[in-house]
Parts: structure tokens; C-alpha cells; sequence
């Protein structure tokens, strides 16, 4: 098995979600006398919240090297925003960084999804480095929230709720809504790009699909960790 290398804490609740589901993804392959070896460098998430990309570009990018020199084969960066610095980080290292939006194509592609509403943080939802990959790779059209104030509604929920452990009912009629609303608009899929999103929605059965970026990326986690 290759070793991977996670670099979690935003928020450290995602983080958990992730090092469950790719020990439980390996299992299921090898069997439970089997678990992978993962090395985790968990960030302060003070510092997504502070926006500052120069200084979050220089973090990530330490990290990385730090993952690096103690054996990491490969890098799983555990949240959708923070994959905004791929572009910086990816060229200054030597192994792969495992990219969430390149997870979320490969499925959205195998059911010929051919437009995905986004939902997530107001940087994931509006910076454009998920729409970027998914129509460089896939060719899939990405749309968000149409109004303003549901981007920031979103944001809201994610940062001063998701993100700390709270998962309430508002939150979950908020983003129904917000499901239904990308389906009127030619949604054939959804992208819960938020870690935090399938937790919040877990119960939730759709009439369209709805693509968990976190069980997405934690499955090509440990089809890299096997060698698949």
C-alpha cells in the first residue's frame, strides 16, 4: 500500500469523516486486519477563515513539503476550499496532490451528468477553481445559487455552524431549498462542496443525485492508497 498523506483541521470534524471512510474503503478491499498507513497534519482552520490566499498558499505548500519528507506518497486535502491552492502547491512538490473536483467528475461523468449545481462556501461557490477542473477534465457546466444573498446565507451556515459542530434544521431546510432551486435552473446533479454537507444532509434522499465530495475523494484516496 502507498502512503498517503492528509492534511486536515478544516474543520477537524471533516478531517475525522475522512481518515473513518478511506480506513473503512481499505477494509473493504483487504479486510479489517488491514488498515492503511496515513500521515496527518492538522491545520488551525483561523487561518481559511482570515482569506489571506497568499498566506494560505505558503501554509499548504509547507505542509506539503513537511508530508513529503516524512514519506507521503500522495496528498489528500481534506475540505473543498482549501484546494484553491492547488495550483501554487502542486508544481512545487514531487508527488500528487489527490484533487476533490477530479473525484467529484469521474462520478458526475459516469452518470452522464452533464450540469452540476454547487453548493458550498462563498470562496468554493464563486472563486472558480471547482468549475475550473470539472469542465477542463469533463466538460461538465457548473452553476451556483442565482442570488446574492444565498451565497452568503450558505457561507453563513458553513462557517459559523457546520464548521463547529452545529448541523440544525434551518440549516437543512436552507439547503433543500437551495437544491430545488439549481434543479428548476437545469441541474441534473448537485455538488455538496462542503465536507460538512453530507453530514448535515445524511438522511436526505433527492429526486436528482447528490454528489458527496467527501465520500467521492475519500474513495480515490484509497484507490491511490491500493494502487487502483
Amino acid at each position: 500500500m502507498k502512503t498517503l498523506g492528509l492534511i486536515g483541521g478544516t474543520s477537524w470534524y471533516s478531517t475525522v469523516e475522512y481518515y473513518k471512510l478511506i480506513n473503512e474503503m481499505v477494509a473493504a478491499e483487504l479486510g479489517s486486519q488491514a488498515n492503511p498507513e496515513l500521515i496527518i497534519y492538522s491545520i488551525n482552520i483561523e487561518i481559511m477563515r482570515s482569506q489571506d490566499w497568499d498566506r494560505i498558499n505558503e501554509k499548504y505548500l509547507e505542509v506539503a513539503k513537511r508530508l513529503q519528507a516524512a514519506g507521503a506518497e500522495g496528498i489528500l486535502i481534506c475540505a473543498n476550499t482549501p484546494h484553491k491552492v492547488f495550483k501554487y502547491v502542486q508544481p512545487r512538490i514531487d508527488i500528487p496532490i489527490l484533487h476533490i473536483a477530479s473525484a467529484t467528475g469521474k462520478e458526475a461523468a459516469k452518470h452522464g451528468l452533464k450540469t452540476l449545481g454547487l453548493l458550498g462556501n462563498k470562496p468554493t461557490m464563486t472563486l472558480g477553481y471547482i468549475p475550473e477542473v470539472l469542465e477542463e477534465e469533463f466538460g461538465i457546466n457548473t452553476i451556483i445559487p442565482e442570488h446574492g444573498g444565498s451565497i452568503a446565507k450558505s457561507h453563513y451556515f458553513i462557517s459559523k455552524e457546520l464548521t463547529r459542530g452545529e448541523f440544525t434544521e434551518k440549516a437543512k431546510a436552507f439547503y433543500l431549498e437551495q437544491i430545488r432551486a439549481l434543479k428548476e435552473r437545469g441541474a441534473d446533479g448537485i455538488i455538496l462542496g462542503c465536507t460538512e454537507l453530507p453530514i448535515l444532509l445524511e438522511d436526505v434522499k433527492a429526486d436528482i443525485p447528490l454528489l458527496k465530495t467527501t465520500d467521492l475523494h475519500a474513495q480515490m484516496a484509497a484507490e491511490f492508497i491500493l494502487g487502483e
